[in-house]
């Protein structure tokens, strides 16, 4: 029977390695001079023997690179999870540390106002286009009544409008219901501050010979007694004499960034004064 040709190279090599195998066991026994056929025998034997080791070694190089490899992706993999789980504490480090300076601002807010104040937290923005509040978490359980002002480190926020045992509604000055007394601190000119809601703010009933000029400042007048006087409202950018009517028509923006928003402060009316 024929051998294939793709299998004599195979064949030749086992026979070789055969040979090779008997002639060193034949030598182990029967020590002495090499003979010419041990000689032919490791002269085959020689290269294919250091054909095999290259390819072994390859092949365990080879082997070696993988582990290697595979030891390096684990590696990435560990260090990936470290990287987010180190991200992940840095960042709530940096918003305890942002929220630790927003509080310190509503402390020093705190230190400067006569009445009493709770500190509530800003839960919920609402997107209704019909009013503009906010919700907070501090309702009747704390002291919060309706109509109490809430005010932010940058001036006033708003007014309570609704409350539960541990929430309120907080109407917003920006809001087309709001009306608080207001006065231009430079020309000391009052008026009352309506919110126009995307727009900011509008303060009404000023005197047409009144001058008014973009970045004079807006306080609370204190006239109706729910806000205390002196407080922030915003900031005009324009006035216009528009029409034949008696007054002015002034833009306002407001102080507090009202999308901003995180913690605020409720005031708390003195006890038998309502204010």
């Amino acid at each position: 029977m024929l051998i294939p040709r793709k299998y004599l190279s195979l064949a030749a090599v086992a026979v070789l390695l055969l040979l090779s195998l008997a002639v060193l066991s034949y030598s182990v026994v029967r020590r002495s001079e090499t003979g010419f056929l041990r000689k032919m025998v490791l002269e085959a034997a020689a290269p294919v023997e250091d054909a095999v080791n290259i390819s072994l070694g390859a092949v365990d190089d080879a082997w070696k690179r993988y582990i290697f490899l595979v030891g390096i992706g684990d590696e990435n993999r560990r260090l990936r999870r470290e990287n987010t789980a180190l991200s992940e504490q840095l960042n709530r480090y940096r918003e305890g540390y942002l929220e630790g300076i927003r509080l310190q601002k509503l402390l020093d807010l705190q230190d400067g106002l006569s009445k009493r104040v709770v500190t509530a937290r800003v839960v919920d923005h609402s997107r209704a286009s019909l009013f503009k509040t906010i919700l907070i978490n501090k309702g009747t359980a704390h002291g919060l009544r309706v109509g109490f002002p809430v005010l932010s480190e940058q001036g006033v926020v708003g007014r309570i409008i609704e409350t539960a045992w541990n929430a309120s509604q907080v109407l917003l000055l920006i809001d087309g219901n709001s009306n608080i007394d207001g006065l231009i601190q430079r020309s000391r000119a009052q008026g009352v501050l309506q919110g126009a809601g995307s727009a900011g703010c509008s303060l009404k009933y000023i005197s047409r010979a009144e001058e008014v000029l973009p970045g004079d400042v807006v306080l609370s007048s204190g006239l109706a007694g729910v806000f205390p006087k002196g407080l922030l409202l915003g900031v005009v950018t324009g006035a216009f004499r528009t029409g034949e009517g008696l007054f002015q028509k002034i833009d306002v923006a407001p102080a507090v960034e009202i999308g901003k928003l995180e913690e605020v402060l409720a005031l708390i009316p003195d006890p038998g004064t309502g204010k």
